[in-house]
Order: C-alpha cells, then structure tokens, then sequence
C-alpha cells in the first residue's frame, strides 16, 4: 500500500455548503491509495471503540485518523486500472487507485467526517446508500448539494446511528459512473462487540461490465447483455477464496449493483440470512437456506458455523454469470454433424475449430488464441482438472489448524480416504423393461352412480 498527502489550495475547495478555510484545508487527511487487487488483511481499529474488522474479498479498508471526536477519512474519485484476472485489464473510475473504492468501517455512534476529492473528467457526488443521515449529506447532486466540481473537494459529516450493511456510490450520472466501477462497501459495526459477534467476517460488491475482448474500456449504455459478471470487479479465477478457520463463525456480506438480480448459492451447509442493508434481522424472522437472491441495489449478510472442512463452491447461480467474456449469438450446434463441411473449411483455413456440436465443455481444456486483454469463457484449473467456470465464482476453504488472523490460501484440499466420488467397474446393472407386444393391464370400470337433480320452483325457492 502507498499513500499520498493532498495539500489542496483555499480557491475553490469546497465542503458540502460551505468554503473550505485555509485552516481546513491544511487538515485534510490523507488519501492511502491500493495499487494490487490481491485481498488485504483486516485492518484492526487502531483507537475508537474495539469491533472485528471485515475482510474486503479482493479489496481492503480505507484507514482514517481521530480529530476532536470525529473519525476522518479522505476519498479520491479518480481514473483506475483494475486487473479483472491476470491477463486482463480494465480502466474503470474508482476510489483510491481501485475499483470498487476501499471498504469504510466505523462503529455505531461514530461521528464521521468523509472528504472526497473529485479527480475524474466531470462532476460527481456520492451517496451513502442505505445509511441514515441529514438530508443535505444524502449525495443527490442536483436535490440534496451541488455537484462536486473536477478538482474539488468536498467534505461529509454525519453520526452513524444505527449498524449494520451498508454501501456507497455516485449519484451524479450515474448510468456513466457506476457502470465505470464507482461503489464502495460501508460497515457500520454494532456499539456493543458483544451484539452479533462472528469470528470471520467478509464483504464484497457485485458488478458487472461489457468490454470487448482487446478493449479496455467498459460500454457505459449496455443494459443487459453484459459479458463480464464480477465480485469486486474480479472474475474467476481471479477472485480470492474466502479463507476460514473449522469451527469458526463465518458472515458474507454482499451488495448489488449490476442491472438483474443474483442468487449467490453456497455448497455444502445451509445458512441464516441475518443482515440487509435495512437492518439485523430478528432471530424469529430467520429462517434455513442455501440460496439467497439479492436485487438490485440490495445487501444481503448470511451466517454459518463452518464445521465440515473442504473446497465449497460460492457462486451466483445465474448460468451465463460463471462465465467470461461470451458473446450472446453463438448458434446452437448440439448434435449437428458437420464433419465434411469442417473438413473444406480446415481446406481453406488450418486453424478452425469444430465447437460446440457435444456441448461447451470441451472449451474447458482448449488453449485455442485468443484476443489480447480478455479471457477465456470457460476457465481455472482445480485438483481433479478444469473447473469450466468465469465470473461470479469462488470457493470457500474451510480448514483446521488455521490461526485466528489467518487468510492465506491453504491450497486444495486434500480429502480423507474413501470421500471422492469414483467410477464404478463392475457389472453395469441391467434395466428391466416391459416386453414391446405385453398389453397394458386392463382398467376395472367405475362403479355406477345415482344422481338426483331438484329444479327450482317457479317463485325461486329452493
């Protein structure tokens, strides 16, 4: 991690009514910046009260310093290079030097100054979707404050009353800003440490972009035929496992802001939906899942005990969206033989490839070429071969003898003897079937029945 200091001049820095002084502007705290998109430790609270800090999947939190009481922090609205997966980069906007901007954390109670300085081409704001705030604070450029101006900075201030999930995101174009990566995650932590306690507990954002393989920028007017579907703007294989401890106490949290709805489905245990972005929910609400749908600008937090070690699968449950890069018009060639019209194109073009007539796995395993800055639809490697998977998926690795602050990726796991599905050579069993000329067995008929109808009289009695 670097970080710079931002000593920004008196002219024109702006609070969100109200001119910066130079004493003020002397006092903006800094702006760290993350330059890799490899998932950071938790940063534990260095004074305030005491919470368990989150850890960002593919992301980090954004530290802040104590001035009389108020807990600061410095945000830069600014042009990012995000490597989505290694082979491929993405020139978003963002906060910090990353897309998603990093995570702010604080605790119910917390009086919070947030300065965000404007270093994109046009004007923005931000909204701190979901919090509770005074209606000047809400980030509605246009309704609630003017806009922040390209070079300006203006500042936040407001006291976190109630905890819980949270996000942050432009409200100033929006269509533009938030399709470049503009959103942030916001955790607010319970006064009491004692309040809904986890041992482990992670965060990230769901998003999607549209960027053509050898292109680097996102289509900013797609609506639905988006092609990369990411967490944190990684997609598989480059999003980061969710590291944890057998036995420990485990909440995913994470928000929506693509354009369709996601059901994120986890392997292996059921869980208890126990956080949305308008609060806890009561134990008598709750209720077992292994799916849970998450809408448009929606959070989701969910909980389990995380007693059965293993590799378990985390994904959304959306087909098309555990994969990269695909195009929407590739024809349907399942049991078309065209072998002979293969061959007189092969004549005329050695490098083609026959695709798709038994289905896509074969994709899986190919290593045909393709275009620079993009990946290939079906990717990854697991212990047992190629996992054919993009976009939203990960893997939670459940372990023992991990330590407490532990997060390092332990590596596939190696299962006990006799717990891996195996192929059967024995005799293959044989399937009993009626004989073609046996009639079906013949119906009894049904019992007569007496049926008696009254009329009604002539004055409409009955």
């Amino acid at each position: 991690m670097t970080s710079r200091r931002n000593f920004l001049g008196a002219a024109g820095a702006l609070l969100t009514a109200a001119t910066v002084s130079k004493a003020a502007q002397g006092a903006v705290p800094e702006a760290p910046t993350q330059s890799t998109p490899d998932t950071q430790p938790p940063l534990a609270p260095p004074n305030g009260r005491p919470y368990n800090p989150v850890v960002t999947l593919n992301g980090w939190t954004l530290p802040w310093r104590m001035n009389n009481g108020w807990k600061e922090f410095h945000l830069i609205a600014e042009p990012v290079r995000r490597q989505m997966a290694p082979g491929m980069t993405a020139h978003l906007w963002g906060y910090n030097g990353q897309s998603p901007g990093p995570t702010i954390e604080c605790v119910e109670g917390d009086k919070v100054r947030i300065f965000v300085t404007n270093k994109l081409p046009e004007h923005t704001t931000i909204h701190w979707h979901g919090i509770l705030l005074p209606n000047g604070m809400d980030g509605v450029g246009g309704l609630n404050q003017p806009q922040i101006p390209v070079g300006k900075t203006f500042v936040y201030e407001f006291e976190m009353k109630k905890s819980g999930t949270f996000m942050y995101h432009p409200h100033a174009d929006e269509m533009v800003q938030m399709a470049m990566g503009m959103m942030g995650f916001f955790v607010v932590h319970p006064k009491n440490p004692a309040f809904m306690p986890v041992d482990r507990d992670f965060v990230f954002l769901i998003n999607s972009y549209d960027i053509d393989p050898g292109a680097y920028t996102p289509k900013i007017a797609t609506m639905t035929d988006f092609n990369l579907w990411s967490w944190n703007s990684r997609v598989f294989p480059g999003i980061s496992p969710f590291v944890v401890r057998k036995g420990d106490r485990v909440r995913i949290r994470f928000g929506n802001l693509t354009m369709t709805n996601h059901p994120i489905h986890m392997h292996g245990y059921d869980f208890e939906v126990t956080c949305t972005d308008g609060g806890w929910v009561p134990k008598s609400a709750r209720w077992p899942e292994v799916t849970v749908d998450v809408a448009v600008g929606q959070m989701r937090a969910f909980e389990f005990v995380a007693d059965v070690p293993g590799d378990w699968a985390i994904h959304c449950h959306k087909a098309h969206h555990t994969m990269n890069a695909m195009g929407h018009n590739v024809p349907t060639m399942i049991g078309v033989d065209h072998r002979g019209v293969a061959q007189k194109i092969t004549n005329l073009v050695p490098d083609y490839m026959v695709m798709g007539e038994r289905g896509m796995a074969d994709m899986g395993e190919m290593q045909m070429p393709i275009p620079d800055n993009t990946l290939p639809m079906m990717t990854g490697q697991g212990p047992f071969g190629p996992l054919e998977m993009g976009g939203m998926f990960t893997v939670v690795k459940i372990r023992e003898g991990l330590a407490k602050n532990d997060y390092k990726d332990p590596g596939w796991y190696k299962h006990p003897p006799g717990t891996v599905a195996y192929e059967w050579t024995g005799a293959a069993p044989v399937a009993t079937r009626p004989s073609p000329s046996a009639a079906p067995p013949a119906r009894a008929a049904p019992p007569a029945r007496e049926v008696q109808v009254r009329k009604p009289t002539a004055h409409g009695g009955h």
